[in-house]
């Protein structure tokens, strides 16, 4: 994310009948090259920004949809089917938004790409950090939150 911009961060489904607001920071930003991201975007990968659970809010009729993988959630607009967020089981205190609902979705850039085992060739993300799958651990997540924050929130 790009220094200067400052929460609450607002967006919208494709069709405009989910709204989301967020009050607080991302923890982190990332890009997925996995086949599914690739396929639910309809892309070489998808946008990830991770934020606090408790300061997100969302307003109308989702659906869950998607990967039925065991532990994830996968939210969708119930009137134009747009991926909106997603949460994992064991970490409810994030949530994963689709960084492209976001109107000001431009200034958060990757900061972590993942699953580039399974990246398409040509695709660059420019990123500071690369992991041919996951984080291997959460103490590697939390680290790379703490990059995150030192990177873009240094006054925090």
């Amino acid at each position: 994310m790009k220094n200067g911009l400052n929460p609450p961060f607002e967006g919208a489904c494709l069709c405009g009948a989910v709204q989301v607001c967020v009050a607080a920071l991302p923890f982190l930003t990332l890009a997925c090259h996995c086949r599914g991201c690739q396929k639910f975007s309809a892309s070489a990968f998808s946008l990830t920004t991770m934020f606090p659970s408790e300061s997100f809010s969302v307003t109308g009729a989702m659906i869950t949809g998607g990967l039925k993988t065991h532990g994830r959630a996968h939210y969708f607009c119930k009137s134009c089917l747009n991926f909106i967020y997603s949460q994992i089981e064991g970490a409810d205190h994030r949530i994963n938004l689709r960084t492209s609902v976001l109107h000001e979705a431009a200034v958060f850039e990757p900061f972590v790409e993942v699953m580039t085992d399974e990246k398409m060739p040509w695709a660059e993300v420019p990123v500071s950090h690369s992991f041919s799958q996951s984080p291997a651990s959460l103490d590697e997540l939390q680290s790379l939150m703490a990059a995150y924050a030192a990177r873009y929130h240094p006054h925090l």
